[in-house]
């Protein structure tokens, strides 16, 4: 069965986020893919219940959280996850999320940098 354009955007930032130092990908909570800098998650992928179709991606932005919240395709941070500069983009099964690789790009190297020990953060920064 062909991918999805989703599971080909998820497949595309996976491969990317482990050129960075020191990552790994592994299972996020209950249902979710996730990437790992030194066993801390920077990038979560997936919920439960979403269909094949479509793609929830959680990232760590401390530097344009606040920007990324007037995104069409991020859902408003709560509690935790807007206190700690968290975001959650979701793309339903009709976004074009290819058109918007270059953005989620920078976004999974901004929550890696934020996430990983200061030495291997410069390494990326």
């Amino acid at each position: 069965m062909p991918q999805t354009p989703h599971q080909r955007a998820e497949a595309e930032l996976t491969a990317y986020g482990l050129t960075f130092p020191e990552t790994s990908a592994g299972p996020g909570w209950t249902v979710t893919r996730a990437l790992y800098v030194r066993k801390k998650m920077f990038a979560v992928f997936g919920e439960k219940g979403e269909p094949r179709d479509a793609l929830t991606l959680i990232m760590k932005l401390p530097i344009s959280a606040e920007m990324a919240e007037e995104l069409a395709f991020v859902r408003p941070a709560k509690g935790w996850y807007k206190q700690h500069n968290w975001v959650t983009a979701h793309f339903e099964p009709d976004d074009d999320i290819l058109a918007e690789m270059a953005t989620l790009k920078g976004w999974l190297k901004q929550s890696y940098v934020a996430v990983a020990p200061k030495a291997l953060g410069r390494v990326l920064g």
